[in-house]
């Protein structure tokens, strides 16, 4: 999946970066800068500037995170040689800029998200989000987005201004396919429940939607009563299910929706007995 990843990251960035002379953020928009102004081979430059970012992650990931980040720099090079040498495809968008930002974007945050969601970095840039991410909780694309805002900056040395802003365009659509996919395709919706039925609204969710609910203990503000919630996680496609249940047995019901971006456990990623569910 890293090599999948890549290919894809260095399809975007062939077909659509350069040909359209579109910047990058990170490490990818240096060895763009020098592509565009000293010529410099982007498969080259790539490993050569990723040789310091190595040895850190080296001494600060680990072992399996420096393989995996190993494979992924040299697997971007590989491609970004690869795909300059034996063109696959001709896309010639110089007269809609628009579709080429929109284009970069996605098949750059759909190849640096595969990387990044099976364990693995591209090195530079992806390697000190990947430390942000792990140790101080910071959303890879928008820590990327920092880092590629100064480049981007940088890169106005060679960019027009209508190129610098659909360069913006297709950076942040990057970053938002990344944290989609890092945060799971899959999203559900999780409801808090404060009725003084919940005992019987759980056994109804139980044995007519085939969910689980739990009962947390909780007290009224105002009133200084103590109060039962019932929290409950079901897919989109059962909110209105779970709604009318709730209104049938208690029309008083004080009931609040949250969207749950990824889900995992019995029910959505395991089944009653604890194993993986297999999708058809």
């Amino acid at each position: 999946m890293i090599l999948l990843g890549s290919a894809i990251l260095s399809f975007g960035l062939v077909y659509f970066n350069m040909e359209n002379s579109l910047a990058d953020g990170g490490f990818t928009g240096i060895t763009l800068i020098l592509y565009f102004l000293f010529s410099f081979n982007p498969a080259i430059s790539n490993l050569v500037l990723n040789i310091p970012i190595l040895i850190i992650g080296w001494k600060i990931l680990g072992r399996t995170t420096f393989i995996y980040t190993v494979i992924g720099t040299l697997s971007v090079s590989v491609f970004l040689e690869l795909f300059q040498r034996f063109p696959v495809i001709y896309l010639p968008l110089q007269d809609d800029m628009t579709l080429a930002a929109l284009f970069a974007g996605v098949f750059i945050g759909v190849g640096l998200g595969i990387v990044f969601r099976f364990g693995g970095t591209t090195g530079g840039v992806d390697i000190i989000a990947k430390l942000g991410f792990k140790y101080l909780g910071w959303s890879m694309g928008k820590t990327m987005f920092a880092f590629d805002a100064i480049v981007i900056t940088s890169s106005l040395i060679y960019l027009n201004y209508r190129e610098a802003m659909y360069t913006l365009v297709a950076v942040f659509i990057a970053a938002r396919v990344i944290d989609f996919i890092q945060q799971g395709a899959y999203s559900a919706k999780a409801a808090f429940i404060i009725s003084e039925k919940n005992t019987e609204i759980a056994q109804k969710i139980l044995t007519e939607m085939d969910r689980g609910a739990t009962i947390l203990k909780g007290k009224g503000s105002f009133s200084g009563s103590d109060k039962e919630i019932l929290y409950c996680v079901v897919g989109r496609n059962e909110l209105i299910r779970l709604k009318t249940l709730v209104e049938q047995i208690d029309p008083h019901a004080f009931a609040t929706v949250n969207d749950v971006q990824d889900v995992i456990g019995e029910g959505f990623t395991l089944d009653e007995y604890k194993r993986p569910l297999k999708s058809d």
